[in-house]
């Protein structure tokens, strides 16, 4: 299997493969890079599509020690490195969109263009925050872990029966302490609103309406990046590259095809 070694991980990762652009993709909180099978599917070989598993999450072996999604952002570009690429289309849904944010902040010349599904600049409410604290105090006993399974699985992926027994299974088998290691990261990380205008390549931001993350910060996040296009999902949740796969691969491959465009016809098209 291949890994991408950091000084203190081995991060997993999945290459389609192909002679078409790269595009690194990051997995939702609590899930791994399989939620993208839709898009290699789809997307494969006009692209190269290279998906991976954050710390704490599926095949990447790391430490079980705190970190931040800037540590994150440092093994996306570790990946990167493994494969020999300069230079990728960098995105993720939720978590995967925090880490491509701060990894075009990291290194702006390796990221040609960003994919930001159900994502925010936001740091964590307070709302939240008190939220997810009862939900991993209660995550730790035996008894409420399959309804609180269950509850998380409605609220990321809706009505899809096939998905939710999916990642209910997977997530009933993980170590609750893995877990809480990686919610440190979800739920300590800092805003970046401010930075935002810092990110000049062109960004895709996907928002599906029934999304954990509010409307407006998602508007915020597509009206504070220089170069955005933004689209809406009616009737989505959170992981709706998953439910909604014909919609996502669609706006994807037609914005990555302006990218390819707008590379041969520097006068039109997206900026660079």
């Amino acid at each position: 299997m291949p890994f991408a070694r950091a000084i203190d991980a081995e991060i997993h990762y999945e290459d389609s493969g192909g002679e078409g652009p790269v595009v690194l993709l990051g997995h939702e909180f609590l899930m791994d890079r399989t939620m993208f099978a839709s898009q290699q599917a789809a997307l494969t070989p006009e692209f190269r599509i290279v998906t991976w598993d954050a710390r704490g999450h599926g095949r990447t072996r790391d430490e079980g020690l705190p970190f931040t999604y800037w540590t994150s952002a440092r093994d996306a570009l570790t990946v990167l490195d493994q494969l020999g690429v300069e230079r990728a289309v960098v995105g993720g849904i939720s978590q995967g969109g925090f880490i491509a944010l701060r990894t075009a902040l990291l290194a702006p010349d390796r990221v040609a263009a960003l994919i930001l599904l159900s994502s925010e600049a936001h740091e964590p409410t307070p709302a939240e925050l008190t939220n997810a604290r009862r939900f991993l105090d209660k995550w730790y006993e035996d008894g409420p872990r399959p309804a609180l399974a269950e509850h998380l699985a409605r609220f990321l992926i809706g009505d899809d029966d096939w998905y939710r027994a999916v990642w209910v299974k997977r997530w009933l088998a993980r170590d609750p302490n893995a877990t809480e290691v990686a919610a440190g990261a979800l739920l300590g990380r800092d805003s970046v609103l401010d930075r935002l205008p810092e990110i000049t390549c062109p960004t895709l931001v996907i928002h599906p309406t029934r999304s954990g993350v509010p409307r407006a910060h998602a508007r915020e996040l597509a009206d504070r990046l220089p170069d955005a296009r933004y689209l809406e999902i009616d009737g989505a949740r959170q992981t709706v590259n998953m439910t909604h796969p014909v919609a996502v691969n669609t706006a994807i491959r037609e914005f990555l095809r302006d990218l390819a465009i707008s590379r041969s016809t520097p006068q039109t098209g997206l900026r660079r």
